[in-house]
């Protein structure tokens, strides 16, 4: 059967798109290995519950901010993460506590699957980060992330001096900002390529 001419078009077309995703999703692994992630996952919808779960993210951040005070290294930084969730698990409930909660909390330093996100002058492609986990509760409600180590959780701003701080390279750097042109659009197509694949797979 003869392709007609549009059809040749889209198939290089997607072959195009594959392999500048793979291009992309290399680089994002190289990336995710340089930082840690903070998730914070509420009890439940309620309005009271969204807002508890607000100030656990900050008792958690204060708790992790004279911990990873000088450190640039993101190994250093998962190691002290590791050491301490007996104190940031203790922190997150002593919170719900003086609000009126009685939620268990379970903090665990794992590996998890994150969307494309984009923060203030930044975006981080979607993949696996090791990430510090906050559930709350039954961990059935809305979740709130954002990037501890480099801390950045309040600025949601990462500069050229803070990424060579903790090792960033100029690439990592132009993969994340805007300075790389499109990165919104190609984290996008990393993630669709990645969903085709485990359609594909049967997943």
């Amino acid at each position: 059967m003869k392709l007609k001419r549009f059809e040749i078009a889209l198939i290089f077309a997607v072959l195009a798109v594959l392999l500048c995703g793979f291009g992309v999703n290399h680089e994002a692994k190289a990336l995710s290995a340089k930082l840690v992630r903070l998730h914070v996952v509420a009890n439940s919808d309620s309005d009271a519950d969204q807002e508890v779960k607000l100030r656990v993210r900050d008792a958690v951040l204060e708790e992790l901010e004279p911990l990873l005070s000088g450190v640039t290294d993101a190994e250093r930084a998962r190691e002290i993460i590791g050491e301490n969730t007996g104190k940031i698990t203790s922190a997150a409930e002593k919170t719900l506590v003086s609000q009126g909660f009685s939620y268990n909390v379970e903090t665990t330093l794992c590996r998890e699957s994150f969307p494309t996100t984009e923060y203030g002058t930044f975006s981080l492609p979607a993949g696996e980060y090791l990430s510090l986990r906050v559930k709350i509760g039954s961990a059935q409600g809305h979740n709130w992330w954002c990037v501890v180590f480099p801390p950045i959780c309040g600025s949601g701003e990462l500069d050229g001096s803070t990424a060579a701080a903790i090792g960033l390279s100029e690439d990592d750097l132009k993969l994340i900002t805007a300075d790389s042109g499109g990165y919104v659009i190609r984290f996008k197509l990393m993630e669709i390529i990645a969903n085709i694949s485990s359609f594909l797979r049967g997943k």
